[in-house]
């Protein structure tokens, strides 16, 4: 009987792993994927293996990669990219015959992306792909598709490099036994709409704010001379839009102290539909100061809360039930001694004063969340994401999950799946038609504006469970000239700010995206990335 099972699984493997060959003509299929057989691909490094993996009449080729060898990879060249091809997605396809395989393991690869570009090293264009950690099947014999890279791009009609490494060495590859690499698929992807430009005039505009008051958008940003908080010609301003951002309104000030920079570090609203924001005034002293404005256009400031913790930014705000406003905020130094903290603030007359909880001190930099950006989905349970400031080529540079279960009164702090980042600010917009959960960030260096889209209910209190990332807007890929994505619900849209550029001279940009539907045509929660 236990032959007969394995053989069918077997027959079910080749006819899924036949699902991802192009069939058909170039009309009926959108866009064709690109497949690298087993026998497509040759040793890069170390001593991997190609073996058929047999059962009966069924022999399927894969490569064996170790799990306990660190450094075996393979590679591999696609030279027929469509002419018109901007960027890719990369996918893997693995398998295992193991009888060990179980969902509470996790294994984690890699891929190393080039081009053969006339004229120019093929060095040029060399990208270190994140690494991507997946739980393992349940039963041995079945497939997983790994999504490795969602959005490279490409130079258009060059032959493109690739090279798949497992890594056996990272904290998150917790399975010993080998793994049968299958094939890669390669599939053209359209470049994303070019973002709107809200203010692109000479200086480091920065930092933005991104909120809608009804059928108009608010942006509220910063403008120094650099990437610095503290410089004295560093202040505030605002411009509105009721064209869905593209275009705006004339520059207003929202804060400009003397001896102080300011930047705004978080928006909301309140009860009333008014919008809150957060200013963090740093100069001979540092605070924290919130305004509200019904326009967008004239900004009052509500309060300067007197905190025992002085936070390094305060986030969003959003509502929580039987509460009131809730933000999240953060302190500390970015250094490596453990005195980092976390925690909430939440006000019960619509900002007027504050009370503060701190979560979580006395952390070392690896375990500090910073940035955060929540939700509540109510029944008592809040979602955060927050940023980690930990750099690094393993899973452990991942964006955390911060969770409650009784309205913010107690939290846990988990890691997450999300390693396509790198100092990647969240923004999260839950949408309640559909019920489901949109996590935007940036990833500098890359210059990618990423968003993850889940039910919630599949994530919270499963942190290794987000799917993978699509790109929905490009940006400067200058590390630190570029990210910070904050986002806004606009109708049926979503709409998100960002900036981007090179010192001394970046812009503030908003994307405008469709809400995601209720029911994409690709849902698999275990393409994760």
């Amino acid at each position: 009987m236990r032959d007969i099972d394995v053989k069918v699984n077997l027959i079910a493997l080749a006819v899924g792993l036949l699902a991802f060959l192009p069939v058909g003509s170039a009309d009926e299929r959108s866009p064709a994927p690109i497949v690298l057989t087993a026998n497509d691909l040759s040793i890069a490094t170390g001593q991997p293996s190609l073996v058929l993996m047999s059962c009966g009449s069924v022999q399927i080729p894969v490569w064996s990669l170790s799990g306990g060898t660190v450094g075996q990879s393979v590679a591999g060249l696609v030279g027929d990219l469509p002419r018109d091809c901007t960027a890719v997605k990369v996918e893997i396809v693995v398998i295992t015959a193991d009888e060990k395989t179980n969902p509470n393991v996790e294994d984690v690869y890699r891929v190393h992306l080039s081009q053969m570009v006339e004229n120019a090293p093929v060095t040029a264009r060399y990208t270190l792909g994140a690494p991507v950690r997946m739980a393992l099947s349940a039963a041995p014999f079945e497939t997983r598709t790994i999504v490795l890279e969602s959005g490279h791009e490409v130079v258009p009609g060059a032959p493109l490099w690739l090279r798949i490494q497992r890594e056996p060495g990272d904290p998150a590859d917790t399975f010993t036994s080998p793994i049968g690499l299958a094939m890669v698929k390669v599939t053209p992807i359209a470049p994303p709409a070019k973002p709107h430009v809200v203010q692109d005039i000479s200086g480091y505009n920065s930092w933005p704010m991104l909120q809608a008051i009804g059928d108009k958008l608010v942006c509220v940003y910063s403008r120094g001379g650099g990437h610095t908080i503290g410089e004295d010609s560093r202040a505030a301003y605002a411009r509105t839009s009721t064209d869905g951002g593209k275009t705006w309104t004339p520059e207003t000030v929202v804060a400009n102290t003397p001896h102080y920079g300011e930047v705004p570090v978080g928006k909301g609203l309140d009860s009333r539909g008014a919008m809150l924001v957060w200013i963090r005034r740093v100069g001979p002293e540092r605070h924290e100061d919130l305004y509200r404005t019904t326009d967008g256009v004239t900004f009052t400031l509500v309060t300067t809360p007197k905190l025992a913790m002085n936070p390094m930014q305060i986030t969003d705000i959003f509502t929580v039930p039987d509460v009131g406003l809730m933000a999240l905020w953060f302190a500390g130094d970015y250094g490596d001694k453990p005195t980092n903290a976390w925690g909430t603030v939440t006000s019960r007359d619509d900002g007027g004063t504050w009370t503060q909880t701190t979560v979580e001190s006395g952390l070392p930099k690896e375990q500090w969340p910073t940035e955060p950006a929540a939700v509540s989905l109510g029944d008592g349970r809040i979602l955060a994401i927050a940023r980690t400031e930990m750099g690094g080529p393993t899973t452990a540079r991942s964006q955390f999950q911060l969770e409650s279960r009784d309205s913010g009164a107690t939290w846990t702090r988990s890691q997450t799946n999300i390693t396509d980042v790198a100092n990647s600010t969240p923004s999260l917009m839950l949408d309640p038609e559909t019920g489901l959960l949109s996590h935007y960030y940036y990833q500098r260096g890359r210059g990618l504006l990423r968003r993850r889209v889940v039910d919630p209910g599949n994530v919270f209190g499963r942190p290794l469970h987000w799917p993978a990332s699509e790109v929905v807007a490009t940006g400067s890929q200058v590390m630190f000239d570029a990210g910070n994505v904050n986002a806004t619900r606009l109708g049926n849209n979503h709409a998100l700010a960002f900036y981007s550029g090179k010192a001394p001279d970046t812009s503030v940009l908003v994307s405008v995206l469709p809400v995601p539907p209720a029911a994409p045509a690709d849902n698999d929660t275990s393409l994760q990335q």
